[in-house]
């Protein structure tokens, strides 16, 4: 075989080959696996010296060893196509509220503030000058922290698949500062607080709604994703299964747009299902009904039933706990707005509908309900969340001083009766 021919020999097996070609130039040619349709993912190098490409060979194989190779794809990502690319390829396993977290931190921060890096050139600086921008420029801690959440989610997707050759810039960045005190600061409703909002609240439809929140501290979208097939009225038992999804519209106009946005769209046409599974496994839960709760579920039972008769043909039979007149599922929006105008009309101080949430969470720890316990009822997979929502409040302070302090001196009282000779408030050491 001549030098020439030899020169232009390339391997057929697959492995890696480095020849002269007739443009003069010297190339090489890496096996890195296997395009989407099936085909050779081949990497080109091409130098104007054997060395340069030698040595480029050499850097791709340790790549490809290493798992750090780059996929079939663009080869230069920027942030912004990546970003793009992950909300595409993770839409399928997220659920609605997830997904629509991570798609406005996509567009209205990370791709205007970061987009045009390319994406194996960013560095944690960028991102830690990012998140202060951001803060500087009015977002709050907790959408700056969401931000890193987001990127730090979609790199590491990323790193996963090859894409990212370095080490994820988000998990070396450091996150925006979350001011822990602000969840610290939230006062559960007392005992008086919370009969007068269900005082307030018999004097409207649906007042079982917040005897449920209050007492079982269920999430929003579970009460109102409630069905009667879900409760057993006779053995007193209620099953969390869904959650009430937010409703979301799409354009049923295509061939004459309205030009309004979806929601305000005469043909508008719905985009999600009405509720969807519980978030995690440990949301899919059954809880125990007070004797008097029941009492009040089946009060609302035939409250419900009589606006059944009375609705006629308008009635339609979804099965919702909660329902508009016509038994449609109630909005959320129209569910918080009824929270706050009843929190006014009972004059109790304002407050979040997740805060009716907190509250049940602090009335089991002051009834001295074990944790696992708890985390059964509120439906929580860590232990972490007990003490993020169950807060110390004012009568457990005072219970806890009330114990040491009778712990500690009714046993020194007892060891003066005992040794009346012992100074008072002494400490007996003995011999």
């Amino acid at each position: 075989m001549s030098d020439e021919k030899a020169k232009r020999h390339k391997n057929p097996d697959g492995r890696s080959s480095i020849y002269f070609g007739s443009d003069g130039y010297w190339h090489g040619r890496v096996s890195m696996g296997v395009k989407d349709d099936g085909t050779p993912d081949r990497a080109h190098v091409k130098r104007r010296r054997k060395e340069d490409v030698v040595a480029r060979v050499k850097e791709l194989e340790k790549q490809r060893d290493s798992g750090k190779i780059r996929r079939a794809g663009p080869k230069n990502w920027t942030v912004a196509q990546w970003l793009t690319h992950w909300l595409t390829i993770t839409r399928p396993t997220l659920r609605d509220g997830a997904y629509d977290a991570y798609e406005v931190a996509v567009r209205v921060h990370l791709i205007p503030g970061l987009g045009a890096h390319k994406l194996n050139k960013l560095l944690p600086e960028h991102l830690e000058r990012f998140y202060a921008k951001m803060q500087a420029n009015g977002s709050s801690a907790g959408t700056a922290h969401q931000a890193h959440r987001t990127i730090r989610r979609a790199l590491g997707e990323a790193e996963k698949r090859g894409a990212l050759t370095a080490d994820n810039p988000a998990e070396l960045a450091i996150p925006p500062r979350l001011d822990l005190d602000e969840e610290d600061e939230i006062e559960p409703y007392t005992v008086d607080e919370i009969k007068a909002i269900l005082a307030e609240a018999n004097k409207h439809r649906n007042s079982a709604r917040w005897a449920i929140a209050l007492a079982l501290g269920l999430r929003q979208g579970e009460a109102l994703g409630l069905k009667w097939s879900d409760i057993d009225i006779k053995t007193g038992v209620l099953r969390v299964r869904r959650s009430l999804n937010r409703p979301k519209y799409k354009h049923g106009c295509a061939d004459d747009p309205c030009g309004r946005k979806p929601g305000f769209c005469p043909k508008r046409q719905k985009a999600r299902p009405d509720s969807a599974p519980t978030k995690s496994r440990a949301g899919r839960r059954t809880i125990g009904l007070p004797a008097e709760l029941t009492k009040i579920l089946q009060a609302h039972w035939q409250e419900q039933a009589a606006e059944r008769t009375l609705a006629r043909q308008l009635w339609k039979d979804e099965g919702w706990v909660f329902a508009k007149r016509t038994g449609e599922a109630l909005s959320p929006n129209m569910d918080y707005r009824e929270w706050k105008a009843m929190l006014a009309a009972a004059g109790i101080r304002d407050g979040r509908l997740h805060d009716a949430r907190h509250t049940a969470a602090t009335v089991l720890l002051l009834l001295g309900v074990p944790e696992r316990a708890v985390m059964d009822v509120m439906g929580w997979s860590s232990s972490s969340m007990v003490k993020r929502y169950q807060h110390v409040t004012a009568p457990v302070r005072m219970d806890i001083a009330e114990r040491v302090g009778g712990l500690l001196w009714s046993a020194m009282e007892a060891g003066e009766e005992d040794d009346p000779g012992e100074a008072a408030g002494g400490v007996h050491v003995p011999a």
